[in-house]
């Protein structure tokens, strides 16, 4: 009689548990990166009243007889299944496509969290909404990122500035029309960057001559008259085959005699035509004109505008001049037993002795996810099972107060026997 009675008690106490986990699942139903948890319920030792009995030729085996002293919790478990993902568009909000954590640093003390929402701090530090710093690895000048070695603070370089380069090629192709007539001139454009950074404009004119080849004379604009320098430097002429393709030459190398700028001495250019049947290449078909500059590999210097995350975490910032570079890198974390994290707050986890080491490496490699740019991952709470689970647990609150009540008035009626 009193063993129900303590039996009911210990339900009690376990459902109240129950209810506990539940409301604070439902509590963090729109918290960012937040995992539900479940609780398990296990019951505890039996008392035996009466032990098992083997069989034997005269007389059959018994089963034992055992009353239980009631239950316990044998765990609370966090549910790490992936939560929904909500669009929010700002750059520094990242979340993580499948498994693996974001690695931050509080208070000097390393922890991790799926929570995603970011943002950078006055001196350009990436933290979460707490302060943490993320981790990750930060881009040399030349823009690499060595991810073997150990992680540190990421940082966005605001106002970071690259070096202007200096331009030493300048391809062009299309197609010169091979039916021209002599006279015939085609001419392009291209603006080109001396040391300092400062363009120039370079013009390329193409003049058909009676033999069918077709000469090159170059030269710069005068930035204060807007008009060319001098007089056109003829650097040579290009020629082509039957199948007009390109058989004479390849290139030119431009200097300043012959069309650059004072700006360019010691830095010749080369003008590149492609190769006969290779792509980006000059031909001389029909009567098509299509000749173009298609690249040349200068620019002036830039300031860093604005980043973008892929979905490996690498940051590449994008540049005024046009340019982009590699700024760094996000680290993720996976563990073996991600049930073994213990939770800390603020949507952090910290290891523990049965959670595995901290297995640190780029996304997309070693089992984990991958990165979305601009997107939370929201809680994975599934309020039609916490409800579901919110009766459950009423219900058996409500039957194991009705055990104390009954074991009560089975107390009441021995008491009652003296009368």
């Amino acid at each position: 009689m009193i063993r129900s009675m303590f039996s009911a008690v210990s339900g009690l106490r376990n459902h109240q548990t129950m209810m506990d986990v539940v409301g604070n699942n439902i509590a963090n139903v729109n918290t960012t990166g937040f995992k539900s948890s479940n609780v398990v319920f296990q019951d505890v030792l039996s008392q035996v009243i009466r032990g098992g009995g083997a069989a034997a030729e005269e007389l059959g085996g018994t089963n034992p007889a055992q009353v239980g002293l009631g239950s316990r919790i044998a765990a609370i478990t966090t549910n790490f299944g992936q939560g929904a993902l909500q669009r929010t568009g700002r750059a520094t909000d990242l979340a993580i496509q499948g498994d693996g954590f974001f690695a931050v640093e509080q208070a000097g003390q390393q922890l991790y969290t799926r929570a995603g929402s970011f943002s950078v701090d006055a001196l350009g530090r990436l933290v979460t909404q707490e302060g943490a710093f993320v981790q990750g690895w930060g881009a040399n000048a030349a823009g690499n990122v060595n991810t073997n070695a150990g992680v540190g603070k990421l940082t966005i370089p605001v106002g970071d500035l690259t070096a202007p380069i200096t331009t030493d090629r300048v391809s062009i192709g299309g197609n010169l029309p091979g039916d021209a007539d002599t006279g015939t001139v085609i001419a392009n454009s291209v603006e080109i960057f001396d040391e300092q950074g400062t363009p120039w404009t370079l013009s390329v004119q193409f003049t058909r001559l009676a033999g069918g080849d077709w000469s090159v004379e170059v030269d710069h604009v005068d930035p204060t008259t807007g008009q060319l320098a001098g007089a056109l430097t003829n650097i040579g002429t290009v020629e082509f085959g039957p199948d007009g393709e390109l058989v004479n030459p390849a290139n030119f190398e431009l200097n300043v005699s012959g069309g650059l700028p004072a700006a360019f001495a010691g830095n010749p250019v080369n003008l590149g035509f492609g190769t006969a049947g290779g792509p980006n290449r000059l031909t001389q078909f029909g009567d098509l004109s299509t000749v173009a500059v298609l690249d040349q590999n200068g620019s002036a210097a830039g300031s860093l505008q604005s980043f973008t995350v892929s979905q490996e975490g690498l940051i590449v910032g994008a540049y005024s001049n046009g340019r982009t570079k590699a700024i760094g890198q996000v680290a993720l974390a996976s563990f073996a037993n991600p049930e073994g994290l213990e939770k800390v707050g603020g949507s952090n986890y910290r290891p523990t002795m049965n959670s595995g080491l901290a297995q640190i490496g780029t996304a997309g490699g070693g089992g984990r996810g991958l990165l979305s740019t601009g997107t939370l991952e929201m809680s994975n709470v599934d309020l039609a099972q916490e409800f579901t689970q919110l009766i459950v647990s009423q219900r058996g609150f409500q039957a194991n107060s009705r055990v104390v009540t009954t074991s009560d008035e089975l107390l009441q009626e021995v008491v009652n026997l003296k009368r």
